[in-house]
């Protein structure tokens, strides 16, 4: 799940009491050296950020392990103990004790803004005639909840993979999807919301973003999602410390997703609690 989202970069923290002597260890943190909007090697990414708040608020500073986010990153980080918090996992996802949420966002269509698409749903009859991009994570793009969506609605040959983890000698590969779309070779893009409001702001083509409804879609796939940070399952004190901070920290956060153009969702009534509630 994390990496489908592509969110997610991590980070890590070590365990202790709210507020920590300067002398304590830093707050380390295994991070992608080259994902944003979420981080990189330059401290850029918003993850980046709220990793240096909550260090701060800890009486420590965050250090960053860069390691990209591909296959077995969870192993070879966390379980090495290369680090100690992810930031970026989706609530409840099973390997890893999770906090409280810190954003929520979705998947959201995204497409020229003076352009003759008006895409607002998956079951929209205008998708099986149009150039669609989707990210992918390996070399078949059946992997997201988008092109997993659009393969259930047997809409496959129109659709575009690009990949979510790129040559890593380029910069920003996840933008790869937005500059094409810029460029008229798709119609439309269906990406995770965040990279959407970080690179259209980027990228000097007006786009419109539209989320992607409902959150939960009838072919069994999820569009919307609550991210946390994620922890070893016996971390449990540090998960409390950092749900504290968390919720102190909240407007900041809000400010800092905002600053990066993260397009932030509302629960919807038929999806239940979240995990912690």
């Amino acid at each position: 799940m994390i990496a489908r989202i592509g969110v997610a970069l991590l980070v890590i923290a070590t365990s202790g009491a709210v507020r920590r002597a300067p002398t304590q260890a830093p707050l380390r943190v295994c991070a992608d050296p080259n994902n944003l909007p979420f981080s990189n090697e330059k401290g850029m990414g918003f993850e980046n950020q709220i990793a240096r708040l909550l260090a701060h608020d800890m009486g420590t500073t965050a250090e960053f392990s860069w390691r990209p986010q591909m296959r077995g990153f969870v192993r070879k980080g966390l379980k090495a103990g290369a680090c100690d918090v992810y930031m970026g996992v989706p609530v409840s996802y099973g390997p890893l004790l999770t906090t409280t949420p810190y954003y929520r966002s979705t998947y959201v269509f995204v497409y020229r803004a003076n352009g003759p698409v008006h895409v607002r749903s998956l079951d929209d009859s205008a998708l099986r005639t149009l150039k669609v991009g989707v990210h992918m994570i390996g070399d078949d793009y059946q992997n997201t909840p988008p092109a997993q969506a659009l393969a259930a609605r047997g809409m496959i040959d129109n659709v575009r993979g690009y990949p979510l983890v790129g040559d890593y000698s380029q910069p920003n590969p996840q933008a790869r999807i937005l500059e094409a779309l810029a460029r008229g070779e798709i119609d439309v893009a269906i990406v995770w919301g965040p990279f959407a409001g970080y690179f259209a702001k980027q990228i000097k083509t007006p786009f419109t973003i539209v989320p992607v409804t409902p959150a939960r879609d009838a072919s069994g796939e999820t569009f919307a999602f609550d991210i946390a940070m994620g922890l070893r399952r016996s971390d449990t004190a540090l998960a409390r410390t950092l749900d504290t901070l968390l919720v102190r920290e909240r407007p900041a956060i809000q400010k800092i997703l905002s600053d990066y153009g993260v397009p932030l969702a509302a629960r919807q009534a038929d999806e239940g609690p979240i995990h912690g509630e």
